[in-house]
């Protein structure tokens, strides 16, 4: 509808001389039911070009739209307030429309907004040193997210996992796990550190400083022991620990995106960057562009040329390149692939570095503005009313996998997408544990099953999809209600992925169950006419629809019964 009625109003205002041809036409659902279906706040964003009042203006535009709308799709045309132009749908449309909901079935909600379109989408991509945090949750789910979202506006989308396993970070993981299996393998002498708050642990005196402490390190440890015996105590080599690390980690990650209903198709390794010499070239051309300058034994970036405070450094004086440095090759390789769309889902901590990687872009040629960040905050776990501690120092953090043991991937899938990226996230873990109207999954998930519940039972007792139904007999107010929020679906689609905000989508859905909740509080099914309750039915399996369809976007089971 929002489509139609843009065209409509454009064709009335080509008539216009001083309204721009690239004007934007913008329809909103007003806040109130009473001010129609869809409004529009063209007649004052007008005021200026065609220099009258906003109201008149919109009196004169609702009179033509009168003249030009299909009374088959609208019923009514009013002016409201300072000047906005409110549209009633005709309730022909609302049947047809919602006959086209049951006719799509699975496939309700997709649109061609991406106009098949590439898009990388990255995220996760941590580094193979230890179990995902809770942290990694948030920053998987929501990239997952993002990703359906595109699908399902008709993008053609790729999900990448970037990591290193190379450089400082693991070359501690591997020390680390050696120094566990020599604790295994070996009568060693111990140490004890001091981790802070009055705690201390004890290590092997080999074990690096800012080691990994984690029970997964001796995991490791124990897992080379057993397939090598002591026979590596006589090697100084790290090789055989880094690659056990890796393999154990990765296999440990992967299976827990797996847990979380997070699928990613590419891993691509930073070590590549560097074999393939795409860092040394991204370096030289950037040093043939005038932006970088030696100091210090080091290479710098000329960031202040580009707004910042600093300028940035890329190599160190020891040679080894800052981690800016291969992210920009990576970009420039994302380019190369061909991508429309490139999105970086990011913590935000990044908020200070990422700006390099898109002005280094620019000065390559590059359209930077190709590459979107979407920054996320961090998740407190609260337990009654108070924060869970946490100490990534002391290595006893709350793993992803601890949280889903504890409240399931579907409500930890839900309670990550509830509210918009750049928001802080108290994550509830009392409340995602209730079975009530309290917990918002179980809220959507159980309207979910009930109306599966409704429906069956109406079949049971004899009504049968095989009927033809009558949808104009739905002229109840909560059922033209129920019909108006389902046509939303596809809208909040195309909205949710322009905006790469799924948080749209639960809230949404609450909505439909709303509907659906006042509807059958209103409306009956068994013990109506046959004709009315097949009508009814259809609408209750619409309904399924758009729940079932929108918690497949969030990646969320729908389930049947609970």
């Amino acid at each position: 509808m929002k489509d139609y009625l843009r065209s409509t109003i454009r064709a009335v205002l080509d008539d216009y001389d001083a309204v721009p041809a690239d004007f934007d036409i913008e329809l909103e659902k007003p806040a109130r039911e009473e001010h129609g279906d869809l409004a529009t706040n063209t007649a004052m964003r007008l005021a200026s070009a065609l220099k009258n009042n906003p109201r008149a203006i919109a009196e004169e535009l609702s009179e033509r739209l009168r003249d030009a709308v299909d009374p088959g799709r609208v019923r009514a045309v009013e002016v409201a307030g300072p000047g906005f132009i409110n549209f009633r749908f005709a309730s022909d449309h609302l049947f047809d429309s919602l006959a086209d909901v049951l006719d799509a079935g699975e496939a309700y909600g997709r649109t061609d907004l991406g106009n098949g379109q590439s898009a990388l989408v990255e995220y996760v991509s941590a580094n193979p040193t230890g179990p995902l945090t809770v942290g990694h949750g948030r920053n998987a789910v929501l990239g997952d997210t993002v990703a359906n979202l595109l699908d399902w506006a008709g993008y053609r989308v790729d999900r990448e996992y970037y990591f290193n396993d190379a450089g400082r970070q693991m070359r501690v993981l591997a020390q680390s796990v050696r120094a566990r299996y020599e604790e295994i393998a070996a009568d060693v002498d111990m140490k004890t550190i001091d981790l802070g708050d009055g705690e201390t642990a004890e290590v092997p005196v080999s074990f690096p400083e800012d080691g990994y402490l984690g029970e997964y390190i001796r995991d490791v440890g124990q897992a080379l022991f057993d397939e090598h015996g002591d026979a590596l105590l006589d090697s100084d080599r790290l090789d055989p620990f880094q690659a056990k690390a890796e393999e154990i980690i990765f296999a440990d990650i992967e299976a827990t995106l797996e847990r979380i209903n997070v699928h990613i198709e590419t891993f691509f390794n930073e070590k590549q960057l560097y074999q393939d010499d795409r860092v040394e070239r991204t370096v030289n051309a950037l040093k043939e562009a005038g932006v970088t300058y030696e100091k210090d034994d080091a290479l710098w970036f000329k960031t202040t040329d580009f707004g910042k405070d600093k300028d940035t450094v890329l190599i160190k004086s020891s040679g080894e390149p800052t981690y800016r440095t291969p992210d920009m090759a990576y970009h420039v390789d994302k380019f190369e692939r061909g991508y429309d769309v490139i999105i970086d889902v990011l913590g935000a901590d990044h908020i200070a570095t990422y700006p390099d990687v898109l002005s280094a872009l620019d000065v390559l040629g590059y359209d930077s503005e190709k590459v979107e960040v979407i920054l996320y905050q961090f998740v407190t776990l609260v337990r009654g009313g108070e924060p869970v501690k946490m100490s990534t120092r002391r290595a006893n953090y709350v793993t992803l996998d601890d949280l889903i043991d504890e409240v399931g991937a579907d409500v930890t899938r839900f309670f990550f997408l509830m509210r918009s990226a750049d928001t802080h996230l108290n994550f509830d873990l009392e409340l995602a544990k209730e079975a009530s109207d309290k917990n918002p999954v179980f809220y959507l998930q159980y309207a979910h099953a009930r109306v599966c519940s409704i429906v069956d039972k109406a079949e049971e007792v004899g009504f049968t999809f095989d009927d033809e139904p009558d949808l104009a007999l739905l002229t109840h107010e909560d059922e033209t209600t129920l019909i108006k929020e389902l046509l939303r679906f596809p809208t909040i689609i195309e909205q949710a992925a322009e905006a790469r905000a799924p948080h749209f989508i639960p809230n949404y859905l609450r909505e439909v169950a709303s509907a659906f909740s006042q509807f059958y509080g209103s409306c009956r099914i068994i013990g109506e006419d046959r004709d009315l309750a097949t009508a009814r039915m259809h609408l209750a399996r619409a309904t399924q629809t758009v729940i079932h369809n929108g918690l497949t976007v969030l990646g969320i089971d729908a389930p049947r019964e609970m």
